[in-house]
């Protein structure tokens, strides 16, 4: 009997035992939708009308549209900033320099723990008092600079986590032919170490497009705010809602099968004599683990 990862393959009773569990699965859900629908008929929120004003060009072009462009466009530019931030502070847990190593270590470990919501409220309070920005830009840029804090910690993880998984033999040959400890890092193992993580930084991009949500609360004209802004004045909340929730699961969607095919591709490409890791579970798991000491990391 061949074997998985997880568990043995499953014989002629046990995928029987599944099919019939997947049924009752299904049958249980069509029910519960069955029932939350009924009540919201019954409530009168299946109305045509409450629908039919979403798919209006006032919706899209006045709400949905101007929300969902300033949603990418802070995600977007989260996901730059969180990628230089983590690459530098990946390379900083990795360095040789022990003041350079703990401060890098500090960093990421305090923003790792700041919820991101609690960073968005005192960005926005900070960059309205000081002047540094326009009051109108303070909201974007507070849900900006807290993607990068936050989501560019977790990268730098990924940066140390994916240098780490690396073979020795890799710095061994980079100092070989005569590289310093810090070029090998630069030219050899870190680039490798990012193709090797990209599904998993890619699956971070999900989260920072999610995050970005969160500037509601402070202002930040994004698709979640133009959704409910739309919907106060159209007495159709929940509609506007689920139309903000399909959207972003339609994008989150594909940025699932980017990942899908990104680790298709990796795992072609991975040596047929050792089992490959495209998902970047290694590495995700690696990360949640607490560090090193800095002084031990290298050793």
């Amino acid at each position: 009997m061949s074997a998985s990862v997880l568990f043995d393959t499953p014989g002629p009773k046990a995928k029987q035992r599944i099919l019939v569990i997947n049924i009752l699965g299904v049958l249980l859900i069509a029910g519960l939708l069955y029932v939350v629908i009924s009540g919201l008929a019954a409530k009168g929120q299946m109305e045509a009308s409450l629908w039919a004003s979403l798919f209006t060009a006032n919706a899209w072009e006045n709400f949905l549209l101007p929300g969902l462009l300033n949603t990418l466009k802070a995600a977007g530019l989260g996901i730059v900033l969180s990628v230089a931030f983590g690459l530098a502070f990946g390379m900083g847990l990795l360095s040789e320099v022990k003041v350079l190593r703990w401060f890098s270590t500090v960093i990421v470990e305090f923003f790792r723990a700041v919820p991101v919501l609690l960073m968005i409220v005192f960005f926005n309070i900070l960059l309205a008092r000081s002047g540094v920005v326009n009051g109108t830009d303070a909201p974007f840029w507070a849900v900006v600079i807290s993607l990068m804090l936050y989501n560019g910690s977790v990268v730098a993880e990924l940066v140390r986590s994916g240098v780490r998984n690396l073979p020795k033999g890799q710095r061994e040959a980079g100092i070989a032919i005569g590289l310093t400890t810090t070029q090998s890092l630069r030219l050899i193992e870190i680039p490798q170490a990012l193709v090797a993580m990209l599904p998993a930084l890619i699956g971070q991009f999900v989260v920072i497009l999610k995050d970005s949500a969160l500037g509601y609360i402070v202002g930040f004209t994004e698709l979640l705010f133009y959704s409910r802004t739309f919907a106060s004045a159209n007495g159709n909340m929940l509609q506007a809602l689920l139309l903000a929730a399909a959207i972003f699961i339609v994008i989150n969607f594909a940025l699932g099968k980017l990942a899908e095919i990104v680790s298709r591709r990796l795992s072609s490409r991975m040596p047929h004599d050792k089992p490959a890791d495209p998902t970047g579970a290694a590495i995700a798991a690696d990360i949640e683990a607490p560090l090193a000491p800095p002084g031990d990391q290298l050793k």
